[in-house]
């Protein structure tokens, strides 16, 4: 067995979940929120989303006929040239995950009584929708408990591994 492999599979579940738990975080604090009309910026709360793309170590080059070309510093690849045109692997070594505000505009609810109301009586509330963070909590839920099965899996894999 490879231990740097093993670690491998390791630090990317393990990315994996801390990338969950920071989504878990922005969708607790926008359910908080869903109703707060003022914020200290002013205005409505707006919705927070934790955007996730590839951890990728590296640099990324394309080999082709013998030929390599270096196309950037974010990503490694080696693409081999074969009789099926090339094979590609890449060196995954987590998830990164980026909090953002949702551009989405706010909703406009018909209160005249609201302090936060404006001379037509409209008040901007949120651009939180409880139930669509509710379908999101069980997806980051779900994506968590995969992580943690992941490397269970690992570890039974080098203890079993160990015992040969």
């Amino acid at each position: 067995m490879n231990v740097e492999r093993f670690f491998s599979a390791l630090n990317v579940s393990a990315n994996g979940m801390s990338a969950q738990r920071k989504r878990m975080n922005a969708i607790a604090s926008n359910i908080a929120n869903a109703e707060t009309t003022r914020t200290e910026d002013g205005g409505p709360y707006t919705r927070k989303m934790v955007l996730m793309h590839e951890q990728i170590n590296g640099t990324f080059s394309k080999m082709l006929n013998g030929d390599e070309f270096n196309l950037g510093v974010t990503n490694k690849f080696h693409i081999s040239a074969g009789q099926d045109g090339g094979s590609i692997n890449a060196l995954v070594s987590g998830v990164n995950a980026e909090e953002t505000e949702d551009k989405t505009p706010f909703k406009m609810v018909y209160d005249p009584s609201h302090p936060d109301a404006d001379n037509n009586g409209y008040v901007e509330m949120p651009n939180v929708n409880v139930v669509n963070e509710m379908v999101d909590m069980i997806s980051a839920t779900r994506s968590y408990e995969a992580n943690v099965t992941a490397i269970n899996a690992a570890k039974t894999m080098a203890k079993d591994s160990l015992e040969i």
